[in-house]
C-alpha cells in the first residue's frame, strides 16, 4: 500500500488502470460495520476509521475524491457486497489515541445485485492476481481496472 509496492498501485503512474481513478477495496466485520450501515448513512458517509495498519494507512494515503472501492464483508461472510464512493480524502483519525493513523470518509452508491463471494474471486482465473486473492488479510487494498469490471460484471452490474 506504499506508493513503491512491489505489485504496483491503482493510479495511472503505476499502470494498473488504464483511466485516471484509481479502484480500491474496503474490509469490514459486517457485526461491527454493514453495508447496511454504510446505506444508512446516506449522502454524508461515514469515516472509514480505526485502520491500524501501515499498509493499509498507506493506499488510504492514496485515495482520491470520487474514486470507487467495493465494500467487503469479512468474517464469515467473506463477499463483496457494494460499491463506496470517496468522499473526504485522509486525513487523522481521532479514533487513534496515538495519532499515526489517519482515515477517509466514504459513502455507499450501490448495492451488488448478487454479492460476490471470495470463493468465487479465487475461482475465476482472471482475478488470480488480485490482492484479495493474495492477501486475504489487508483491510484496504487497490483493485485493477481490470478486475473492478469483471467483479461489477459477477456482481450483476454493468463494467
Amino acid at each position: 500500500m506504499s506508493r513503491a509496492q512491489p505489485n504496483g498501485c491503482c493510479r495511472v503512474r503505476w499502470a494498473w488502470n488504464s483511466a485516471a481513478v484509481a479502484y480500491w477495496l474496503l474490509k469490514t466485520e459486517p457485526e461491527t460495520w454493514s453495508w447496511s450501515d454504510q446505506v444508512g448513512k446516506g449522502e454524508a458517509g461515514e469515516p472509514w476509521s480505526g485502520v491500524r495498519n501501515y499498509q493499509a494507512a498507506n493506499n488510504m494515503k492514496q485515495m482520491k475524491k470520487g474514486e470507487r472501492a467495493f465494500f467487503y464483508h469479512s468474517g464469515e461472510e467473506r463477499r463483496i457486497v457494494g460499491i463506496v464512493e470517496v468522499i473526504g480524502e485522509y486525513r487523522p483519525d481521532p479514533t487513534d489515541e496515538k495519532g499515526r493513523f489517519g482515515l477517509v470518509e466514504v459513502k455507499a452508491v450501490e448495492e451488488l445485485a448478487r454479492p460476490v463471494p471470495l470463493a468465487d474471486v479465487k475461482a475465476a482465473p482472471r482475478l488470480k492476481e488480485m490482492m484479495l486473492v493474495k492477501n486475504t488479510r489487508l483491510s484496504v487494498q487497490p483493485v485493477r481496472a481490470a478486475e473492478w469490471s469483471l467483479i461489477r460484471r459477477m456482481g450483476g452490474l454493468a463494467p
